[in-house]
This record gives C-alpha cells, structure tokens and sequence, in this order.
C-alpha cells in the first residue's frame, strides 16, 4: 500500500499548502484562534512563527512495536506545542522550546534521512502548530522520493478544518485522549474545552483513515492509534474515554493505555498529580477498557 500523499497531483498538494499558510495570516490553525498574522512572525499561544521549528529527529524505538519495527520510528521532535500540561515529560521542548529554526529544504531533507536510515515512517510529535510548514517541507521530501507513511503524532487539540486539510496527506493519526473532564483539562493543561474539540478531532481522523491496518511484518501502514494516559486518581476520567471510543469510534480501534505517568515539571507544586500511578490504578483503567468491549487494546 502506497501512503496517500504518493497520490496527490501537484495541484491538489498546493493547493492544502497554500490553504494552510492562509490559515497562517490569521492563525485558527488550532482551536485557540489566536487570529496572529504568523507569516509576519506575530506570536500567538504557541510562540512560533513561519518558519520550521524542531528541537531533534532520529530512529525512536520507544513508541508502539507497530510503529518501530525493525528500524524504528522515524520521529521528528517539534519545539513548542499548543498546550500547556504542567506534567508534560518533554517540557524543554514543548514549554521553554529549545529547538532551532531550519529552513523547508532543511526539514525534508531530515525526512528524506530518517528513511535512509531505515525508518518505517515519518513520526511528527507535536505537528499541530506547524501543519502548513510540514506540508511544505513534506512535498519536497515527496518530489525528492520520500514513499514511506506520515504518523500524525497529536495531542487531540486539533481544529477540524486543519484535519480536514490534512486528508490524503496523513497515513497514521496517533492521537492522545487525555481527558474527559473539562475542568481538569484546564488545570492541567489550560484547554478549557478539551473533550469536545478532542472527540471531534479522533472522530474526523476515523473517518479519513480507519481502524489500524498492518502489514505481513506486523507494521503499521495506515489507520488510527488512540493513546490514554492513566493519571493518579483517575483525574483523566478513563471511562467516559473508553465510552466515547466504544460508541463513536469503533471496538476495533487500536488503543495504547499508557501507564508511564511520571510528575515531572510543575506536576510536583500540584498534590494531585505529584505522584506515579498505582499498580491497581493502571489494572482498574485496563478492565474497564475490556469492559466496553474494545478488542485492541495495546500492551507490551
């Protein structure tokens, strides 16, 4: 199976890439519509402008076994993110953006690399804020003869019409469901209104790609991965998640209850979440998932 963006004509790839960097002038790219003219370089929430902005790339053996393979996961790491999480593991990146500016020519030649190496696909963490320069950069990748997937690697606090953009670009969409409870969501990671815009998101990748489809060798090629952090105190409200995945997804989809919570960064100022997760909290968030009748739920 080819990844779709193999399938696009020039006109059509264009035509999302200048779409996108529209979106820029006025940015709505994510649902803050922080309404910034980025390709002046004004600053919205995310605090990048124009140009591509990564903190590291490189072979990542750590994600899901469907991803890695045997060469692992080609991930691009992108400096900055659209939330706020006080836990987050990767807040040099995310929340003080260490990283550098490169230029288009230099982020497809990172992708056009990490398949030399080996990689199964091209993994973009934290892509959201910088959806039209990927584009950009990608179709050089792609003219240059980059033919392996596109993992689309998110937080979930994506706006539709981004997503919709993204269609025939994305192989794999590996959202995170992190919360069920709004108020939560604004604790923890100041998006007010998380749930919605996050069920509406997996919703829209579903329906441009599916359930999770592998190959002979057991990698994945194209679908949909839904990945759930277990937090101290169910503080992320797993039923209402597995619920939602149960009756507006599909029983089917691939799900990656995650049990590596570790409070790090501002996490350890909150007594809510300034602590791992129990052993009987991650086996309680698991029985529950069975419960719903979800068939794949992923675990090492």
């Amino acid at each position: 199976m080819k990844p779709s963006y193999i399938e696009l004509t020039e006109k059509e790839f264009n035509e999302k890439i200048e779409f996108l960097f529209e979106n820029l002038k006025s940015c709505n790219i994510c649902p803050r519509n922080c309404g910034v003219d980025r390709t002046s370089n004004k600053l919205g929430y995310c605090k990048t402008g124009v140009i591509p902005f990564i903190s590291s790339y490189g072979p990542h053996f750590g994600e899901e076994s469907v991803l890695v393979g045997y060469n692992g996961s080609g991930t691009i790491f992108f400096t900055s993110c659209n939330l706020s999480c006080i836990f987050c593991q990767n807040y040099e990146i995310s929340q003080l953006r260490e990283g550098e500016e490169i230029s288009y020519e230099s982020l497809a030649c990172v992708m056009l690399k990490l398949q030399e190496m080996g990689c199964h696909n091209i993994n973009l963490v934290s892509p959201t804020h910088q959806v039209a320069q990927i584009l950009k950069s990608l179709k050089i990748a792609r003219d240059s003869g980059l033919d392996i997937p596109i993992v689309y690697n998110t937080n979930a606090y994506d706006s539709l019409e981004t997503l919709k953009a993204l269609e025939g670009i994305i192989d794999i969409y590996m959202p995170d469901a992190k919360y069920s409870n709004n108020q939560t969501a604004l604790a923890l990671s100041n998006t007010p209104d998380y749930f919605e815009v996050m069920k509406d998101a997996i919703k829209e990748m579903q329906r441009q790609v599916g359930d999770l489809v592998v190959d002979d060798r057991g990698i994945a090629t194209r679908g949909l991965i839904v990945r759930h952090l277990v937090l101290p105190g169910d503080l992320a409200g797993s039923k209402l998640i597995f619920d939602f995945l149960d009756t507006e997804i599909s029983r089917n989809v691939f799900l990656n209850i995650m049990d590596q919570y570790n409070p790090c960064f501002k996490a350890l100022k909150n007594p809510e979440v300034s602590r791992r997760i129990t052993k009987e909290e991650f086996e309680k968030a698991i029985l529950l998932a069975k419960k719903y009748n979800l068939k794949r739920i992923y675990r090492e």
